[in-house]
């Protein structure tokens, strides 16, 4: 029997003609980049994510990537991130020219085990990257209270958890300096083609 990896025909049918009238709006605008559909999903996205802002990008590995220039991740710099993740996550590390640390995952969530950031960093640290999968956020307060009084950011790869929240109620994504999502149809919330967004306050 052939499974299909992923199959969105019965989803698309329960949402036809909205999507229908959506693609019809960009038409009629001829806003084909950026223009006022992109930033009321900014507006929209940076609302449902209690962020401040949030920019549209066109991958959840472009957000990632723009979120570590922003910091100025360069050549000897180190980034914390998990072993288990899509190869974009230690990708975009690796494009700017600095290392990927990895720390194994917790055996029972998948996400990286925030117990082992401390014992990672470094003076050449500049910033970790926990992932956040299956919708679920990873542990953040031993990440967050490992950079407290240093100056390394937390930036959230929550391509695969738009909508979740941790045991203190905060959205994945907004915990960190910035949070990082992707549209890819196969995400919990996919669009049509690939597209991602940069979430920060």
């Amino acid at each position: 029997m052939k499974v299909p990896l992923l199959d969105l025909k019965a989803q698309y049918s329960t949402i036809r003609s909205e999507i229908q009238r959506a693609i019809e709006r960009v038409l009629e605008s001829q806003h084909f980049i950026l223009g006022p559909e992109v930033e009321t999903l900014e507006r929209e996205i940076a609302a449902f994510c209690q962020a401040r802002f949030a920019v549209g990008v066109s991958s959840g590995t472009d957000a990632l990537l723009a979120a570590l220039m922003a910091i100025g991740t360069g050549p000897g710099d180190e980034v914390i991130t998990s072993a288990y993740s899509f190869f974009a996550t230690a990708g975009v590390i690796a494009r700017l020219g600095a290392r990927p640390v990895f720390v194994d995952i917790d055996p029972t969530t998948f996400n990286l085990d925030s117990n082992q950031v401390s014992q990672k960093i470094t003076s050449r640290t500049n910033a970790i990257m926990p992932v956040h999968l299956f919708g679920q956020c990873a542990a953040m307060e031993p990440i967050l209270e490992a950079v407290k009084s240093k100056r390394i950011h937390v930036i959230e790869d929550a391509a695969q958890a738009i909508g979740a929240r941790d045991d203190k109620k905060r959205q994945a994504g907004t915990i960190g300096s910035m949070g990082c999502f992707s549209f890819f149809p196969s995400k919990n919330l996919g669009g049509l083609g690939d597209g991602g967004f940069l979430a920060t306050d």
